[in-house]
């Protein structure tokens, strides 16, 4: 197992990497917690399938758990801990922080939609039982090895316009749950950090 899998190694990694943060000028401005865990012998990923809904852009998507920074929220992060909890049921807390991956544009179709993501990773603690909220199909806990396994590399049709494709992770044995666009960028990021190569880099 690589050795940047490990726990302690991910922990000094975040600590001294400085994110990468943009300006939010006139877009709208969204935050995801990225929430890892220790099962042993894995450290695992939390992601999220979206229900299906209308004017959501990320309808149907694997994803982090987050959602739109508010004018009540402190800030980004606090947004990311917010929508965790009315999400999935999950409390963090400052103990639970780790450190921030650099922001992202989201994008429509290859163009860039109006709004910036931050991104906050997390450990979490203890014993967690999901409680979904309308916004959630499912819960899953990823072993981070899995992203580094080429077999699991896929191709994805976009929903909207199937001509247009992007490389893809198939993390479960539900041909749904893929990862792919934004998320599968936000892991790019930040396995960059830990020096390992996350299937289809780039995608």
């Amino acid at each position: 197992m690589h050795e940047c899998f490990d726990l302690r190694v991910i922990k000094q990694r975040l600590a001294g990497y400085s994110a990468q943060r943009m300006a939010v000028g006139n877009n709208r401005h969204a935050a995801v917690a990225m929430i890892l865990r220790q099962k042993d012998p894995h450290v695992e990923l939390l992601l999220i399938e979206r229900a299906r809904r209308s004017g959501d852009p990320w309808s149907g998507q694997m994803a982090f758990p987050g959602g739109m920074v508010e004018p009540s929220d402190h800030g980004a992060r606090a947004a990311a801990e917010r929508e965790t909890g009315e999400e999935i049921g999950l409390t963090l807390v400052a103990r639970d922080y780790l450190g921030r991956i650099d922001d992202m544009q989201g994008r429509h179709r290859g163009h860039p939609s109006g709004i910036i993501v931050s991104a906050y990773v997390y450990m979490a603690n203890g014993e967690f039982v999901p409680q979904r909220n309308h916004e959630v199909r499912d819960v899953l806990w990823v072993p981070l090895t899995i992203f580094a396994e080429h077999a699991r590399g896929v191709e994805v049709r976009h929903p909207a316009a199937p001509e247009e494709r992007f490389r893809g992770i198939r993390v479960s044995d539900n041909s749904d749950q893929i990862v792919w666009g934004l998320t599968h960028r936000f892991l790019t990021a930040f396995f960059r950090i830990l020096e390992v190569d996350v299937v289809g880099a780039g995608g």
